[in-house]
């Protein structure tokens, strides 16, 4: 009796453990689904986007942060930091009509460097007939004609292609002529090649202090995060990247998204011939 008496201390004694295990993984699981939730409330409380209410929720849900409101098509800009991209998922995601339309896809960097997943990226979001558009990551202190020769060795743009896209965001200690110079450089070599004007990204801050003087006539994508506007009043923009913590069926990690400012037709119109 007292051996079976022991025995069933020991069932019960591994039955509490892994109770215990079981309740503190559920509870670690709810308390992680809180975390993010309680996030994304704060940050939609906070932004102040307009909104409708049972629209914005599931946002929230499915893209783990509010969208800007009157705007039609949506994008994200991906690069090897997302990881593998199930770009399939992707393409199905449709919340109450709000579709990822186009991705942009880091190529290259500076001279000699290029993005390990852009030729699987490159082949796949058009395989799961997402608009595709790519870009280089501009240094300012890096000969921009050789900046200019490593994109166009890696991406080769078809029909129904959006244009390069310069991303300057950084000075590096380099005087405004000195960007400018650089940047026209690397623009003009781009248009010589592929026959159409590139588009230029930076943030507000970056480009009132040294482009706005010298790039008026080019296509403009703004990064200016969880505003209800990009602060860009004072010149078109036809992209704005307004957040990087956005959350994408198909893709494991954060995600910046974007809208296009016009219509689908619209955004066709910017693409390669």
């Amino acid at each position: 009796m007292a051996q079976a008496s022991k025995k069933r201390k020991r069932v019960k004694r591994k039955y509490s453990i892994r109770k215990i295990a079981s309740t503190g993984i559920i509870v670690l699981v709810l308390a992680i689904l809180s975390q993010s939730i309680i996030r994304s409330i704060k940050l939609f409380i906070k932004e102040g986007f307009e909104f409708n209410e049972v629209v914005q929720t599931e946002n929230l849900l499915n893209f783990g942060v509010p969208l800007p409101s009157g705007y039609k098509v949506h994008g994200i800009d991906i690069s090897h930091h997302q990881k593998h991209i199930k770009w399939s998922d992707v393409a199905s995601i449709d919340v109450n009509g709000t579709k990822i339309c186009f991705a942009f896809i880091k190529a290259t960097e500076g001279i000699t460097r290029h993005d390990n997943n852009f030729t699987i990226n490159w082949k796949n979001s058009k395989k799961a007939g997402i608009m595709r558009g790519a870009y280089h990551f501009y240094y300012p202190t890096r000969d921009a004609v050789k900046q200019a020769n490593n994109f166009i060795n890696h991406v080769k743009l078809e029909p129904g292609d959006l244009p390069p896209v310069l991303d300057i965001e950084l000075s590096k200690g380099k005087s405004k002529d000195d960007i400018v110079k650089g940047c026209r450089e690397w623009c003009n070599t781009i248009e010589e090649h592929y026959g159409v004007k590139p588009i230029i990204y930076t943030n507000p801050t970056f480009y009132d202090k040294y482009l706005k003087d010298d790039f008026e006539d080019y296509p403009l994508w703004i990064a200016h995060y969880h505003k209800e506007l990009p602060r860009m009043h004072h010149r078109d923009w036809i992209f704005w990247q307004h957040t990087d913590r956005a959350t994408i069926t198909g893709i494991s990690k954060p995600v910046d998204l974007n809208v296009f400012n016009g219509s689908l037709r619209d955004l066709s119109r910017h693409c390669i011939k």
